[in-house]
């Protein structure tokens, strides 16, 4: 609730919904995760996001604000979890099914962590980490860097000696892609592709093909964090799409 760009936007509302729900209801389609935990700050003005959580029925656990990573650790600790998915509260496009496709590589794998951020090739807003606890463990005993503890995973990053890791690519790189919601243009750009889509689940390609037949839908947010070389790409990217498309006819 505390973001500085745009407070209070997981409560933001999402064709009458909030974006923390519209979420939350997305990766309960997971045929791999068998609990959704709320790990949120003792902050007061994070009681609203809480309570709203619990009301709804979903699990809330509280910690640190700022020391984010022992948070996800006493979280998944006191659940006992042997694995813990990571999905970020500002991804309300999440796909179940590239979940469940990164927990299954992320056992088959047989590694400690499992993501498809290192390098990315989905777009932003599809960012999914996989982690055993006893890396996250190790991770929450040694971090010791301020920016470490704020962003829980990179320790793990920066010390593969210690931790078997493993990536999940993209056929194609569509990281230029933007669908992460920092600021009001991000939500509105998620509210057209949710008003588009009006059905469960929104999958990958549903959201690509909606681009591809109305391409200034991806323009709405194209400038958050983007410069025109980024525009160059994700247009590429676009004509890319429907050459193949195309091909496959």
């Amino acid at each position: 609730m505390g973001s500085t760009r745009m407070p209070n936007k997981v409560m933001h509302k999402i064709i009458d919904t909030p974006m923390i729900k519209i979420l939350f209801d997305r990766v309960s389609l997971s045929k791999k995760i068998n609990k959704i935990i709320l790990a949120t700050t003792t902050n007061h003005n994070d009681d609203l996001l809480a309570n709203y959580l619990k009301h709804i029925n979903y699990d809330v656990y509280r910690g640190d604000e700022v020391n984010v990573l022992d948070r996800y650790y006493q979280a998944a600790e006191k659940e006992n979890a042997d694995v813990i998915v990571r999905i970020t509260g500002d991804c309300p496009l999440v796909d179940s099914s590239l979940v469940d496709q990164c927990v299954q590589e992320f056992k088959n794998s047989n590694v400690d962590y499992f993501s498809n951020i290192e390098p990315p090739t989905f777009p932003d807003g599809l960012d999914i980490e996989v982690m055993s606890l006893a890396s996250l463990k190790i991770a929450n005993k040694e971090a010791s860097t301020k920016y470490d503890r704020e962003h829980v995973t990179p320790y793990i990053h920066k010390n593969p000696e210690k931790f078997q890791i493993s990536n999940f690519e993209n056929d194609i790189d569509l990281s230029n892609f933007r669908w992460a919601v920092d600021e009001k243009d991000d939500l509105l750009f998620v509210k057209k592709i949710v008003s588009k889509l009006n059905k469960k689940p929104i999958l990958i390609n549903d959201i690509l093909n909606v681009i591809k037949n109305e391409p200034k839908i991806f323009e709405i947010n194209l400038n958050v964090n983007r410069n025109a070389g980024d525009k160059k790409s994700t247009k590429e990217d676009i004509e890319f799409l429907k050459n193949r498309e195309k091909q496959n006819e």
